[in-house]
């Protein structure tokens, strides 16, 4: 059994993940200043294409942001229900990706080119590179899911994209003096440090209810659950079960928690990583969403985890 104060030092720097959110949220603001403080024009944001001006619109722009093409015909009812879901994701997220509509009834040579066996296909296109999306008229949520997962292996590639970069966005933001500290956050802290994971728990999730986007509480909570799912396990068991069932989902993800809190990030990763490549359905989903709660453990800027989201890309797409 895992000792009830169980820490995660080495695995986790909360300072440095915050100051790498802020800094994010700075550089962001300082391109939105840059322009103005306008949004990019929602024409811009939305094309439509056709096979004369396909190298220009699609393949030059996709070396600077993801371009998301949407194949679709008038006569095509799903792309109707689809289309203007994407046109209006485009619109809000502001420029980190590009919408690009090419009608497969006046493009047959695209839609061979892309293999385009049914409609609504939605591709994507970064730094030339073709990836399939998805088919169908998807439910909203997991549209959402698949454009978060494209934006942050374009910013790999990219950085953060939206409004324009200039140089001075790329220069290191200067050390903001510390001030004192969220008192919810630190009774979170507190309980977290004594071993009280369910109330740990409990405090973060009050802190993102009122905060959503608090970065140090989601990177928080996620360590609690962690710490909370690993507390009650037979590590020597776990690590059984995985090694001799390489197909159980569910073991494989015990055993990446086992891996985190032990300090083997790589290893964590590379298993829910290979768990994904094998299988299908809601066993492939859950192992996804699990690898992308310890990405959030780890902290979005650690080397690791651009390798690990770049394993992921590949095995998704």
């Amino acid at each position: 059994m895992q000792p009830r104060n169980m820490s995660m030092s080495g695995v986790v720097d909360l300072a440095a993940v915050k100051a790498a959110g802020e800094a994010k949220q700075k550089a962001e603001q300082a391109r939105a200043d840059r322009a103005g403080g306008a949004a990019p024009s929602p024409a811009s944001l939305v094309i439509n294409v056709d096979e004369a001006g396909f190298e220009e619109e699609v393949l030059r722009r996709s070396s600077e942001v993801p371009v998301v093409i949407d194949f679709w015909a008038e006569w095509c009812e799903p792309c109707k229900q689809l289309g203007p879901v994407l046109e209006r994701l485009a619109t809000e997220y502001a420029g980190r990706f590009v919408l690009a509509k090419v009608d497969v009834d006046a493009n047959q040579l695209l839609s061979q080119q892309f293999g385009i066996q049914g409609i609504p296909a939605v591709f994507a296109v970064v730094a030339g590179q073709a990836l399939p999306l998805f088919q169908g008229a998807s439910p909203e949520p997991q549209i959402r899911e698949v454009l978060d997962q494209l934006i942050q292996v374009s910013e790999q590639r990219f950085g953060i994209v939206g409004a324009p970069v200039g140089p001075e966005d790329t220069a290191e933001p200067a050390p903001e003096p510390v001030g004192p500290q969220d008192p919810a956050l630190a009774a979170a802290q507190q309980a977290l440090d004594a071993g009280d994971l369910g109330g740990a728990v409990q405090a973060y999730r009050n802190v993102l209810s009122d905060e959503p986007g608090n970065t140090e509480a989601k990177i928080g909570l996620a360590q609690a659950e962690l710490l909370q799912r690993v507390q009650k396990m037979d590590a020597q068991r776990v690590r059984k079960a995985a090694a001799e069932t390489p197909g159980d989902v569910t073991a494989q993800i015990a055993a990446a928690d086992l891996d985190l809190v032990g300090g083997h990030v790589e290893d964590a990763f590379g298993r829910l990583v290979e768990t994904v490549r094998r299988s299908a359905g809601e066993d492939r989903n859950l192992a996804r969403l699990r690898l992308l709660e310890l990405f959030e453990v780890v902290g979005v800027d650690d080397p690791r985890v651009a390798a690990a989201r770049s394993a992921l890309a590949r095995v998704l797409f």
